[in-house]
């Protein structure tokens, strides 16, 4: 072959190769830089609906079919609602959970659906029968809905849900928060339903959405709140966190609930896009493809943050088993600030669904750390 013709070809290949590397590692990375608001993240199995019955349904046997707790249940079109699992004979390759109930949708057998920590489905007075004002908040690329659940406390408690859930998720301590008096701003930020759109659609785990965050507390602060306990979960405890160290904001903040916190981004695009079924070769373009939209340190979130900053008490709720977001880098956190930071393990639970397992326990936390904050 002519040296010339070689030499194109063998340019070719390798500009060929280069462009199908950069195509794999975007398409590994999208299950983390493009979540869909509600839809469960890739560490939720699909089960098969193999029977329902009275107050029962069986589900395929796994880890997560068989986790304790409350959950919902969710496929196309359906949400339905979940308890602990039950004690009757069944088929060994299945497990029976309580049925609570069927918010919409018809659950029937041969159903494919999937277990989310978003218990509720609706508004807070649908849902819940808890009135609620819809709000709007003045944020950065433009008006931020949020339910707004009154108290009579003047401390406010700002929910913020992450990643695989909406601004649903956090009605899970809604009627804690109630009973407590603590008025509840219930925050959706860029890429919501009904919130403005990132211009490049492309989630950056908290480190720019924490400027909504930033929104709703001064909202908060302009209607009444004179202090601000910010809540958030998974991506929503990165940007809570984000803004608690936040020298503008930090004056206003009294306190912080970290649930799930996504502390280290590349370990959340490996494990998306692992439990995706992307081999395991492509899995570093992932995380190179995602620094390069994103432009964030792959040292992580927090490790670029001053936490010398941070100044308020910290309730930190995180286990061992998550497979998104490792507690390990919630125990570094921890050994940074630990007069500060308490954290509150729970085992056997799944990303997102500390209160799940055992609502009582997470709530008499809450409440224990919430009190001398009112």
């Amino acid at each position: 072959m002519h040296p010339a013709r070689a030499a194109a070809l063998a340019a070719t290949t390798v500009l060929g190769a280069g462009a199908g590397a950069v195509a794999a590692g975007r398409y590994a990375a999208d299950p983390a830089l493009r979540p869909r608001p509600g839809r469960p993240l890739p560490d939720a199995p699909q089960l098969t609906v193999h029977a329902t019955g009275a107050g029962t349904v069986t589900l395929t046997r796994s880890i997560a079919a068989g986790r304790a707790g409350t959950y919902g249940l969710t496929a196309r079109g359906l949400h339905a609602v979940v308890g602990p699992v039950a004690d009757v004979p069944h088929p060994a390759d299945c497990v029976v959970r309580r049925l609570v109930s069927v918010t919409h949708g018809v659950l029937e057998p041969g159903a494919h659906v999937r277990l989310t920590p978003q218990v509720h489905a609706g508004n807070p007075r649908d849902a819940l029968g808890l009135d609620h004002a819809d709000v709007e908040i003045p944020g950065e690329l433009g008006p931020l809905p949020a339910w707004f659940v009154p108290g009579d406390r003047d401390t406010w408690v700002i929910t913020v849900h992450g990643l695989g859930t909406t601004r649903e998720h956090p009605m899970v301590v809604m009627p804690f928060l109630h009973r407590m008096r603590l008025p509840v701003l219930d925050l959706a930020y860029r890429g919501d339903v009904g919130a403005p759109r990132a211009p490049d659609g492309i989630s950056r785990f908290g480190a720019a959405e924490w400027r909504d965050v930033d929104a709703a507390v001064r909202y908060a602060m302009r209607y009444g709140a004179r202090r601000i306990v910010l809540h958030g979960w998974s991506t929503g405890a990165t940007m809570a966190l984000l803004a608690a160290v936040d020298p503008a904001l930090a004056p206003r903040v009294a306190g912080v609930v970290l649930d799930s916190p996504v502390l280290h981004w590349p370990a959340l695009v490996r494990a998306c896009a692992a439990h995706r079924g992307v081999p395991a070769p492509l899995i570093p373009l992932a995380v190179r493809a995602a620094q390069a939209r994103t432009g964030l340190d792959p040292a992580g979130l927090v490790a670029a943050a001053d936490l010398s900053r941070l100044t308020v008490p910290v309730l930190l709720v995180h286990g061992p088993d998550d497979t998104l977001a490792p507690w390990a880098h919630s125990r570094e956190l921890v050994a940074r600030r630990p007069e500060l930071i308490h954290l509150r393990a729970v085992r056997h639970a799944s990303h997102g669904a500390m209160w799940n397992v055992n609502p009582a326990a997470y709530e008499e936390a809450l409440r224990r750390f919430l009190t001398p904050l009112m």
